[in-house]
């Protein structure tokens, strides 16, 4: 597994490709790297490596979502979640001694880790940011090559464009949109997810199981119900604050509509009516 820190440091040599290209082939790699990992805890300094990058991509409600992302479901998830349920299997017995009936009984109450399902939502959640991130990365890509054909080769004013602040209009408008929908989206399922499969979100302290191979109606106990519940809880809580920056986020960009003009710079495409214009750059 690579860490964060090596994807940042490592640089992948490509003389041939453009910066924007490069960019994005960095992003990617270190995604991969990240989702294909085999080992079996969660390298979150990955995950930090390659969705902070999508913070100078981001709005000033999307920061907040980030800080929110990071410090109250990342950074509780690594200091105390996976503590408190790294005892779930072990600690889940039940008042027999058939062989199979504990795992039976474990995989009927626990069908998937919250952990992981954790793991799995904050992955999916934050997946749609790096669209946006991205669709910036091409953009200048394209502004360059614009202006390298135009027969201007200044290498400040190259440098001004790979630096400068985009307007979010036209098609990173459509595309900053819809990671916002994707979000919300993934949100509210892995909520309905949990609810369908702890109801209640309440951890009980005791199950009764009668699954094959258990020889009658056993009792089995889970460890820590109390604290679990209250991460279980928590970790829903600002799951749904995320979902009210993000509706906020997306009520502020629908309040504005996108008006067309003439064709305005490189993109040459529909730009923001300045009238009308969300003070929203990235």
């Amino acid at each position: 597994m690579v860490s964060g820190g090596a994807c940042g440091r490592r640089r992948v040599h490509i003389h041939e490709k453009p910066a924007g290209q490069h960019c994005r082939l960095r992003c990617l790699l270190c995604l991969l790297r990240l989702l294909l990992s085999r080992e079996p805890k969660m390298n979150w300094a990955s995950f930090y490596a390659v969705i902070s990058g999508v913070n100078r991509h981001s709005t000033g409600i999307g920061r907040i979502w980030l800080s929110v992302l990071f410090i109250f479901r990342i950074l509780v998830l690594v200091v105390a979640a996976e503590s408190v349920w790294g005892d779930e299997k072990s600690g889940f017995t039940c008042n027999t001694q058939q062989p199979g009936c504990n795992s039976v009984c474990y995989d009927h109450f626990f069908p998937i880790s919250h952990i992981r399902l954790w793991a799995l939502q904050l992955i999916l959640v934050s997946t749609p940011a790096l669209l946006v991130a991205m669709h910036v990365a091409h953009r200048r890509h394209v502004d360059k090559r614009l202006y390298k054909l135009s027969g201007r080769s200044n290498p400040k004013d190259l440098e001004q464009i790979k630096t400068q602040k985009m307007q979010i209009s036209g098609a990173l408008w459509w595309t900053y949109v819809i990671s916002l929908m994707f979000r919300i989206i993934l949100e509210v399922t892995f909520m309905y997810l949990f609810y369908m499969i702890y109801p209640g979100y309440k951890m009980i302290r005791l199950v009764k199981c009668d699954s094959y191979p258990c020889p009658n109606t056993v009792d089995c106990f889970v460890s820590r119900p109390t604290e679990k519940t209250v991460f279980t809880v928590f970790m829903l809580a600002v799951s749904g604050v995320c979902i009210l920056l993000n509706i906020a986020e997306f009520a502020v960009f629908g309040t504005f509509q996108q008006r067309p003009q003439a064709p305005h710079g490189p993109h040459m495409g529909p730009t923001w009516d300045p009238s009308w214009a969300p003070p929203f750059s990235v």
